[in-house]
């Protein structure tokens, strides 16, 4: 059995483009885990080290790493729900690993860029913003309240990057 769902997808160029059920699992997903984990991992290390040097090195381990155990975990639950042709699992497995990497990937332009502290806060912001933009987006598609939707999803970011900020500090009072 095919799950043959579609959903419109705005790109930057404002084409309507449809994306199959998977497409749209890999690309949420790989958003979503992309943004939070990674603001998690750069907000706690640049909490604790303070170094440039060091936080791109964790969010090319995050970009590589999670973004291969992400899509493997989503190539492995597709599987389970045992509803999806194996074109539709592998199409949500690359999607799942393309999105996660490249989000992960674009935290490391402001930190590339700017001093840690600058940087872990524009990278706040843009993490922030498109989590809040897609969210609204998906929401209003799937006739829910999008302003409840957003503010429940930055809600659980905004805790990680408070945990991981309590976590980076602790760190370093303990072992500084």
């Amino acid at each position: 059995m095919t799950n043959n769902k579609t959903f419109l997808f705005f790109s930057g160029s404002g084409r309507i483009i449809a994306m199959k059920h998977s497409l749209k699992t890999g690309l949420s997903f790989g958003l979503t885990s992309g943004i939070i984990t990674t603001l998690g991992l750069l907000v706690g290390l640049s909490s604790t080290t303070g170094s440039n040097l060091i936080v791109i090195s964790g969010i090319l381990t995050i970009a590589i790493a999670d973004s291969f155990s992400d899509a493997l975990g989503i190539h492995i639950s597709e599987e389970s729900e045992n509803k999806h042709t194996d074109k539709e699992i592998w199409a949500a497995t690359a999607s799942t690993f393309l999105s996660k990497l490249f989000f992960a990937l674009t935290f490391i332009v402001p930190v590339l860029l700017l001093p840690i502290i600058a940087a872990t806060v524009v990278s706040i912001v843009w993490g922030l913003s498109m989590l809040g933009i897609f969210t609204y987006y998906i929401a209003r598609e799937l006739g829910s309240s999008p302003w409840k939707a957003t503010m429940e999803h930055l809600g659980i970011a905004v805790l990680v990057i408070a945990l991981a900020h309590g976590a980076g500090v602790l760190i370093n009072l303990l072992v500084c």
